[in-house]
């Protein structure tokens, strides 16, 4: 069972989901700790509510200081909207999503209803998310898991995102129980 920080920036939709399939056994994961760089995250009060320590770090230095208390086996980014730095034993284990394909629609400045905009302007048929594991370079890491879902010339950058964030429910925990089933070494060959 993997032992997780939650970093996010935002509403927690992300953590709701994690918090759901751990409750119904479907995600082989535990939550230590939850991170915001919004000190008025509703994510925040989110993971209060559910019992988790949360706190405000506005960098990663000051995420890093926190970590240092909690055992974490992964860092999972849950929107996130900056950079994440981790210490070096972490180097490896940080988790990220992103609504797109990648190598697709990624990199700085690709994020959120932008990825949906540039999807929908560009015209593509197939759009999705990405599971990955975050180096220094934005969206460059390891795959671990990606989801398709199909998009029509009727599709909204509003529809798009909604079918997106609908895979990305189910790929993140996918994603995680197959880092736990092989271990994080597995995916930097």
């Amino acid at each position: 069972m993997l032992r997780l920080a939650v970093l996010l920036s935002g509403s927690g939709r992300t953590l709701d989901n994690f918090q759901t399939r751990i409750m119904n056994g479907t995600l082989n994961a535990r939550i230590e700790v939850v991170l915001s760089n919004v000190a008025d995250a509703l994510g925040l009060t989110k993971a209060r509510n559910y019992g988790y320590p949360a706190f405000h770090a506005k960098d990663s230095a000051a995420i890093n200081n926190i970590l240092k208390s909690y055992p974490i086996d992964c860092v999972c980014l849950a929107g996130y909207l900056k950079l994440y730095e981790p210490p070096a034993a972490l180097r490896k284990n940080v988790l990220n999503i992103h609504p797109s394909l990648i190598p697709a629609f990624c990199g700085d400045g690709f994020y959120g209803m932008r990825v949906h905009r540039a999807v929908k302007a560009r015209g593509v048929k197939v759009s999705g998310c990405t599971v990955h594991f975050a180096n220094e370079v934005y969206d460059e890491g390891p795959i671990v898991v990606q989801k398709c879902v199909a998009i029509t010339d009727r599709d909204s950058p509003e529809d798009i995102a909604a079918r997106v964030f609908a895979a990305e429910c189910e790929a993140y925990p996918e994603a995680i129980n197959l880092v736990d089933a092989r271990g994080i070494d597995y995916f930097w060959k």
